[in-house]
Parts: C-alpha cells; structure tokens; sequence
C-alpha cells in the first residue's frame, strides 16, 4: 500500500457561504461547483480548486450530523480532515484492518462519487483521514 495523491483538505465550516467569502476574499479562489447537499453524510459541501488540490468546505446539515459536533467544539470551524486516493478502495481498507488501523464505518460513496472510508486520527497522528478511490477520469 503506498500513499496517494492528496485529494483535499476537508474544512468545517458553520456557513459555506461566508466561507466563500473569506476564499474569494482573500485567495481570489471560487467554487468549482454549487454547493449540494449529501444528505447521507449529514452535510452540505463545496469544493474550491487549488492548483494542486482542492478545498472541500464542509457544512453541517443539522445538529445530529457528525460535522455540528466539530463545529460545536470549534465554532469558526477548521481543518476536519485530509483526504488521500488509492487505486483500489478494497485493497486500501484490507491493508488499514491488516495493520490494525481503526476504521470509521463502512466503505461509502462521497462527495466526488467515488467510494471512501475514514481512519481514526487516533491511528493516524491527529489528524482525520479520509481514504478515497481515485475518480475514473484522474486515470
């Protein structure tokens, strides 16, 4: 298992809207596309594109999406998650359970469309990480 490109940054936010504000503000960066609803997940996302990657803004659904918990410890929101690609999502989770990598509930289809997991940041330094399989079109 080697490590994959970095997808993106997931960053919590209470308003993806003021969120946006403060990229185009500051950065000169859009949204690549509107904002949507994953209703599955809980969340509201948006992606702004950076030339080597992109920022998933991520805003909570309601109070019983596991994003409102992030955001009640962290009202300004903050960095949620990094999120890294694998050729193999199957392949990706057997070598996590194999080396005894705590994961986050089932495998899932996420915001790109594509299958993803998490691992505990307790296994991974601190920091939420977010497995995702490469988009068919990146290959």
């Amino acid at each position: 298992m080697k490590l994959g490109r970095l997808n993106h940054i997931g960053v919590a936010t209470p308003s993806i809207e003021k969120s946006l504000e403060t990229y185009r503000t500051l950065f000169g960066a859009e949204p690549s596309s509107p904002p949507f609803d994953l209703p599955v997940q809980g969340v509201r996302v948006c992606f702004v594109d950076a030339p080597n990657s992109q920022i998933e803004l991520i805003e909570p659904l309601g109070s019983d999406s596991p994003v409102a918990k992030f955001i009640e410890k962290n009202p300004q929101g903050g960095q949620h998650h990094v999120c890294f690609e694998v050729d193999d999502i199957e392949a990706a989770r057997a070598h996590f359970e194999g080396v005894g990598a705590r994961i986050l509930g089932p495998t899932r289809i996420g915001a790109h469309g594509t299958p993803i997991f998490f691992l505990h940041p307790k296994d991974t330094g601190g920091t939420l990480t977010e497995i995702m399989e490469s988009p068919k079109q990146a290959h």
